[in-house]
């Protein structure tokens, strides 16, 4: 494909036309996330301290960086190690201390941080299961937008990081939910990709005849099992989705018919042998590992897992036939082939209190610099950022870069942010520890949506 035409697709694929919240039509992307595994011990990654610096008289400046982004030789981790190695490099008065966990490890420790002294930099998501509390709280320094005008960050994905339009994060990504497939092996069994959901669960009877896992499902977190309802949703409902989930939220009603036909689908998919044995408790990395170790045929997870084509540790007969599809249509449904759940989430901030605030600022700002976050993501095959990223086409893109921008182009509704970040916190713990049981059987689908709606209440 010629540069010039990847060009053209990635400029569509930013303007494409989304819901930015659980309530309201937008012409805008949107982004992030949240990827990694579950509760993994912190990771202090090796740096050192200037002791003398010899380019610059000033004090010495330590920050702390608080990620959860735990590897870091690979992915979005990589790219935030590369800039944080240029940071120090560039000034040799200041040391960068990254504590780096899972993201439910992250989550759990940030509320820790958030009474006793939060790190100079954290990990954040412009949600409001997570961030309105966290605003609430105020333990987030305010930005200056202004600073961001020629930053190319892409129409309203800065919305989800503010309160009474003031500014406080940066989003980093824009993110959809995917089916990772493992090409040769569909073209070795004659498996066609699914255009329909009758056809998906045809498709996973045949693969499992054939004694391979269907779909590596990451059902221990929780969030990906309610990232995969919210696109079984999109499918039923079309570009209404946001308004039937914002109103289940604002009344803790979830019997609208849309969510209980949307939940009876996961329920048979998980019935019909779509999941790995024990899906339900396995985490992120054992998931993962299903897939590019080939003992599954699929694996549904987010565009931020675009950086396994680049992967060097995964085997190259696989990483080399990595593709992706989106969920298919449902019989019946108001979403389209094209209509996608897409959202900007995670991102950064800086502590209200940090003792060097303004140089954590001014690293945050040499983050999001155009050349930095995003062409470095780019160039590490870490999906679609919060910010244009035309200007870092080069014509040698992966095949799951370029899959990822035609399904953005194509887009013909986006909706936004997931179901499980649609309401407080409270909703968010419901609905990720209630999935399970659900989608097992452990729990009946009517349970399970008065479960989620009395978290709202």
């Amino acid at each position: 494909m010629k540069k010039r035409m990847l060009t053209t697709l990635l400029t569509a694929a930013m303007t494409a036309s989304v819901l930015t919240g659980c309530g309201g039509l937008a012409k805008e992307s949107a982004s992030t996330a949240a990827n990694d595994e579950a509760a993994a011990k912190p990771q202090i990654v090796d740096v050192e301290e200037n002791e003398t610096p010899a380019e610059r008289s000033d004090e010495a400046v330590k920050l702390k960086l608080f990620s959860n982004l735990p590897d870091r030789k690979n992915g979005q981790g990589l790219v935030e190690q590369m800039i944080i190695d240029e940071y120090m490099a560039e000034n040799p008065d200041v040391t960068i201390e990254v504590e780096a966990l899972d993201e439910e490890a992250y989550k759990t420790k940030f509320k820790a941080y958030a009474m006793d002294g939060m790190p100079d930099v954290v990990s954040i998501w412009g949600q409001p299961a997570f961030l309105d509390e966290v605003l609430d709280a105020g333990v987030l320094a305010e930005l200056n937008e202004d600073d961001y005008l020629d930053y190319s960050f892409i129409a309203g994905s800065l919305e989800g990081f503010k309160k009474d339009d003031k500014l406080y994060g940066l989003p980093r990504n824009t993110d959809i939910m995917l089916f990772y497939y493992n090409q040769k092996m569909f073209d070795d069994n004659g498996w066609k990709v699914p255009a329909t959901m009758d056809d998906l669960l045809t498709l996973c009877t045949e693969i499992q005849a054939a004694g391979i896992t269907p779909v590596a499902m990451d059902g221990g977190d929780g969030w990906p099992m309610a990232c995969f309802l919210t696109d079984i949703m999109v499918k039923v409902t079309g570009i209404n989705y946001a308004d039937i989930i914002s109103n289940a939220v604002a009344t803790g009603d979830f019997t609208a018919p849309e969510i209980k036909q949307a939940t009876q689908i996961l329920v048979n998919f998980a019935d019909a042998g779509m999941f790995q044995v024990g899906y339900d408790s396995q985490d992120y990395g054992t998931t993962m590992n299903l897939f590019t170790n080939g003992q599954a045929a699929m694996y549904c997870m987010g565009s931020w897992d675009a950086s396994m084509a680049l992967n060097e540790d995964i085997a190259p007969e696989i990483r080399d036939n990595i593709r992706v599809f989106t969920m298919p249509t449902v019989e019946g449904g108001k979403g389209g082939a094209n209509d996608i759940a897409a959202w900007n989430g995670g991102g950064y901030a800086v502590s209200v209190n940090s003792a060097v605030k303004d140089e954590a600022i001014k690293f945050l700002n040499y983050m999001y610099q155009p050349d930095k976050l995003s062409k470095y993501g780019w160039e590490n095959g870490v999906g679609m950022s919060a910010q244009d990223q035309t200007a870092y086409l080069t014509g040698n893109e992966t095949e799951l870069q370029k899959q990822i921008m035609e399904i953005l182009k194509n887009a013909t509704s986006v909706s936004g942010t997931p179901i499980n970040d649609c309401g407080p916190s409270a909703f968010k713990t419901a609905i990720e520890s209630e999935i399970q049981g659900v989608s097992n059987g452990s729990t009946s689908v009517d349970d399970f949506l008065a479960a989620i709606g009395a978290a709202c209440k």
